[in-house]
This record gives C-alpha cells, structure tokens and sequence, in this order.
C-alpha cells in the first residue's frame, strides 16, 4: 500500500506554477461525497486555500493555493472528514465510476459499492505508472472506461425464449446497434451487432425478454492521451468480488512487469499482457473466456 512519505511528496499534494503553494488532491472514490463533506471540504478551503475547490475530470476535488506550512493541518482536516488527501503520481488514483443501478436507467450493474471496494484493495499503491479504473454500468460508457488503463463495463447478453414474443417491436425501436429486426412477426438478434447493452431486455413492454449472463466486462490498456488507445479485452466475470480480485491481480502485474515513464498502452505486449491475460481467464473459468 501507499507508504507513509512526508506531506510534501504524496502524490496528491501538487506544487503549483507558483511553487510557494500547493493544491491539494483528495480520495473520493466514485466522486460520491454527503453534504456534510461538501460542506467541511467549503470550510478548509476558505480556512487554508482560496476559498474555491476545483473538480476534476477523475470524479474527485482539489483545493488550490495552499501554503506548505499547513498542509500537516490541511490534511489532518481532509481524514477527520472521510475524504483524505489523494493520489496523482505513479500509483493507483482516485476511482472512477457513473451512478450505475442506483440512478440511471440503463445501467446493468452496481458501481458505486463496486468503485469503494476497489478503492479499498488498491488505491494509492505504489506502481511504476500512474494506473487509472472507471467503472461504466452499461455500454454507454459515459466515463470511457476504455479509455482508462483498467475499464469495468457492466453488460447483459439477452435471452429470447421461443413462442414467447408478441411482435410488439419494442426491442427493434429501443436497440441503437439496429441489432434487432421482425421476422415472421417475432423479433430477432443479430449476434455480431449486439453490444450486450441489455436495452432490448430492460424495453419489453412484457417482460418476455431476460437476461442469459449478467456480467462485468474487464479491459486493460486503454489511454486517453495524445495517441488515444481503446483497452484491450482481459475477461468478463460475474460477480464484485471477481472484478475485485482481477483488478488486483492486474495492478500487481503492472508493479511487477511494467516499465516507467511509459503509459501501459505503450508496452503491452512488451510486458505479455496474453500471457497474463491466457492465466487470468484460465483461473477464472471457462464460462467468462468464452462469454
């Protein structure tokens, strides 16, 4: 886990262009804070910054301008509060994640408990690179977990049972891959066009429509910088708790295998990522390599 360096060299203090201040970053996992936060974080920022609080693209806050000497207050403010300062240098930063099942329609998975455990088993250790995670809770990806350095997508592959559909043509109006036609007055599925976003599913009036593999889509290798890279397929799996673990097991093949000063788009293969990725889904089932 991250080690205990002084104030001034943890990744989440960052020296200004002006070196006589910092801004300070904090660990919001999910970006998800009570007012009560919100409120206490307002308060540090009048007492011991500018007064402002910048929110970052990473779902966490920053509060800018901030004099050295009181940062050991600063932060001891930020973890009576529950939003202690973060990360921002070679190591696992803050976790990202959409409002998933609690709030948008067509999420197909939680995220927010997801994005706290993940935090919990990883954030802040120390890496040879910065590693990034967005969790996505459907297909939409509005925070383009592809383009993070480990992508989590929530997905649902339909089942259509035989005799059961009314011709309605639902599915067909709600399906943007255009994967679903009427044929013979019942709807059918083009596999190589379906995404899995599960829209058809959540759309039929009738409920006829369920769901065969309620799943986790895992990507790694995705970068949003000047050359963008879409992360690579590692494995889908069933449950948090094996989203978890392979997101462990990823970030400490990072530690162990990755070079520096190098996004991990860039050494990939370098590092032998299908030879991790052949053990990873060996490990955790044939049903998930095959999904």
């Amino acid at each position: 886990m991250m080690k205990d360096y002084t104030l001034h060299t943890r990744g989440g203090v960052i020296t200004e262009r002006n070196a006589d201040y910092a801004t300070v970053r904090l660990r919001i996992p999910a970006g998800v804070l009570t007012a009560d936060q919100l409120r206490q974080i307002a308060r540090i920022s009048v007492k011991y910054g500018d007064g402002s609080v910048h929110l970052t693209m990473r779902q966490t806050a920053e509060i800018p301008h901030v004099n050295p000497e009181n940062l050991a207050k600063v932060a001891k403010a930020l973890e009576k509060n529950g939003t202690p300062i973060g990360a921002e240098q070679n190591e696992v930063v803050n976790i990202m994640a959409c409002p998933g099942t609690e709030r948008c329609k067509y999420a197909n998975c939680e995220t927010i408990d997801l994005a706290r455990k993940i935090d919990a088993r990883v954030f802040g250790k120390e890496l040879p690179i910065r590693l990034r995670i967005a969790i996505s809770g459907c297909t939409y990806m509005c925070n383009s977990p592809l383009l993070n350095d480990i992508g989590i997508i929530g997905r649902i592959r339909p089942l259509r049972i035989p005799g059961l559909c009314t011709g309605c043509g639902t599915c067909v109006e709600y399906c943007k891959q255009c994967a679903i036609s009427l044929k013979n007055g019942i709807s059918v599925l083009d596999e190589e066009k379906c995404v899995q976003c599960g829209v058809c599913v959540h759309s039929c009036p009738y409920h006829l429509l369920k769901s065969e593999y309620d799943h986790y889509q895992i990507t790694v290798g995705g970068w949003r910088g000047t050359t963008p890279r879409v992360g690579r397929e590692l494995v889908t799996v069933e449950t948090e708790e094996e989203v978890v673990e392979v997101v462990d097991r990823i970030v400490y093949w990072v530690y162990r295998t990755a070079w520096s000063g190098r996004p991990l788009a860039d050494q990939m293969d370098e590092i032998g990522f299908e030879k991790f990725a052949e053990g990873i889904r060996k490990e955790f089932g044939e049903k998930a390599a095959e999904a």
